[in-house]
């Protein structure tokens, strides 16, 4: 197994990074937004890897933070998702948008990845909504699956969010625009729809 790779960027291809560790090139693959993060040819970079062994192929899937990595992971223990299909879906939303994906049931937003279907997008929620948690931020994950909305939004917090979704965002996206307004259980409905619309922009 190995767990990272660490060395210098030699190149890139299509969907992978090409890591230079003792004279050795290591063909890494990667989703776009990760591309996106990554330095120019020429830096050192460190990647959290994950190893798939076939009979025809050894291939690598690399993350630069560990989290990432993790959460491909999970997705591949749902019937119907490999590792092109995870790497799909981690192409159009980062792990924190995928979070929220999972935990706000927005299947929508996770069917938007290529290869990636309402149904299976669906049973991504399901098998994985109890493995997945925001112990980091505002939300409290009980509170969002149960209600699929913040912990206090009891008001204009709860209006807010069925607002932005009437205006065509995704649940899980507006869940986080209004989660991100300090204080937003104590503010009027519109002056907090505007807030959280400023968020989205």
């Amino acid at each position: 197994m190995i767990a990272y790779v660490k060395g210098e960027i030699a190149g890139f291809t299509e969907d992978s990074v090409i890591v230079e560790v003792g004279g050795i090139g290591m063909n890494v693959h990667i989703s776009s937004r990760e591309a996106g993060k990554l330095p120019p040819a020429g830096s050192m970079v460190k990647l959290h890897t994950y190893m798939l062994v076939r009979e025809d192929a050894f291939l690598l899937y690399g993350f630069l933070a560990k989290g990432d990595l993790e959460l491909f992971q999970k997705c591949l223990t749902v019937s119907g998702i490999g590792p092109k299909g995870a790497l799909a879906i981690l192409s159009v939303m980062d792990a924190d948008a995928l979070k929220y994906a999972i935990l706000s049931k927005d299947a929508k937003a996770i069917a938007k990845a290529p290869g990636i279907g309402a149904k299976t997008a669906e049973r991504l929620i399901l098998d994985l909504k109890d493995k997945v948690s925001f112990d980091d931020t505002m939300i409290d994950r009980e509170a969002v699956q149960d209600a699929g909305m913040l912990p206090s939004a009891k008001g204009a917090a709860k209006e807010a969010v069925e607002a932005l979704v009437a205006l065509g965002y995704g649940q899980a996206e507006s869940l986080r625009a209004v989660s991100q307004i300090p204080d937003a259980e104590n503010m009027d409905s519109g002056v907090l729809l505007k807030a959280a619309l400023k968020k989205l922009f």
